[in-house]
């Protein structure tokens, strides 16, 4: 069986609106666009998917307008939904704020996604090749880290788990984080979530420091926006290039990245030319409206092909 992806995180729907400056406290502006676009954990999978790897989702989506946005964008990538949808609650809402310099800010309501019960996960089987993915959203919802954490340590040996901190979790003392660091072996984040996590000033001094409290096993990639990301597993740390492009839009982008990268990895690549990739598909997703704005394989391959770009890591 190939590896696939099991995504333990939250699928959202985002209110995207594109605005030329955030409102003061009791202010108001007017918005240049608004539409409402499936998001958070769909952003990962799909990314994935569009790289050829099976994804199954193990969170919960309600039932209402907005779960059945959530379970119509899951099936157009081929993602597979492992539990019946929940009754009496309907799927959350995030909303997107885009200004003009691609930065996004982000006001978020919790539906049934922020609950999970054992009954959800016990037709999942979980094979030892198989990368299971925890995002730090999960552990901040009271309705659910329970119960993950009790999943995650009976997973069976071999199999990957992947943590991202997300922009919440910021430091060793957040709801379960003792039980997720021994048993993580992928680290992935952006910059600014490591230097916070680990109250390092530079990338090099957070991959060490992730280094000491994570198993000696574990791949750190830690995302550095358009110089692409570094790595470090072991003793040995690594930078991989990017690809400049100018943003448009940032939000997406690191899901990007995760995906393409768990993709690349699941296939056989090694951890740099997996890395390669994510950064390729970044780049592209930056340049684009909207939160699943992963590419294809085939558009990742056009600009990791590029002779604009070196062709090595």
């Amino acid at each position: 069986m190939p590896a696939r992806l099991l995504y333990t995180g939250q699928v959202v729907v985002d209110l995207v609106m594109a605005l030329d400056a955030l409102p003061r406290s009791g202010g108001d502006v007017l918005a240049r666009s608004a539409a409402f676009e499936t998001g958070g954990g769909l952003n990962v999978m799909a990314a994935a998917r569009r790289s050829g790897m099976p994804t199954v989702y193990l969170g919960r989506h309600g039932t209402g307008r907005f779960g059945d946005l959530a379970r119509q964008a899951m099936a157009a990538e081929g993602i597979d939904i492992a539990a019946a949808a929940s009754t009496g609650q309907d799927t959350g809402l995030s909303v997107a704020l885009i200004e003009p310099s691609a930065e996004r800010s982000f006001i978020s309501y919790v539906g049934a996604e922020g609950g999970l019960s054992a009954e959800d996960l016990r037709g999942v089987d979980v094979q030892p090749e198989d990368y299971v993915f925890v995002s730090g959203y999960s552990l901040l919802h009271e309705g659910k880290v329970a119960t993950l954490l009790d999943w995650l340590a009976q997973l069976p040996a071999g199999a990957g788990v992947v943590f991202d901190p997300g922009p919440l979790v910021d430091s060793l003392e957040a709801p379960g984080m003792q039980v997720v660091l021994s048993l993580i072996t992928l680290w992935t984040s952006n910059a600014e979530e490591a230097l916070r996590f680990t109250g390092c000033e530079t990338i090099d001094a957070a991959l060490a420091m992730l280094a000491r409290w994570l198993r000696n096993d574990a791949l750190m990639v830690v995302r550095d926006g358009p110089n692409g990301c570094w790595m470090r597993q072991g003793s040995e740390t690594r930078h991989v290039r990017g690809f400049p492009v100018t943003a448009i839009d940032t939000n997406g982008a690191g899901d990007a990245h995760a995906g393409v990268l768990l993709a690349g990895l699941a296939s056989g690549l090694s951890a740099p030319e997996a890395a390669l990739r994510a950064n390729a598909a970044a780049a592209i997703a930056v340049t684009r409206w909207g939160p699943a704005t992963a590419p294809t394989a085939a558009e990742v391959d056009e600009l990791v092909g590029s002779s604009e770009f070196p062709a090595t890591p």
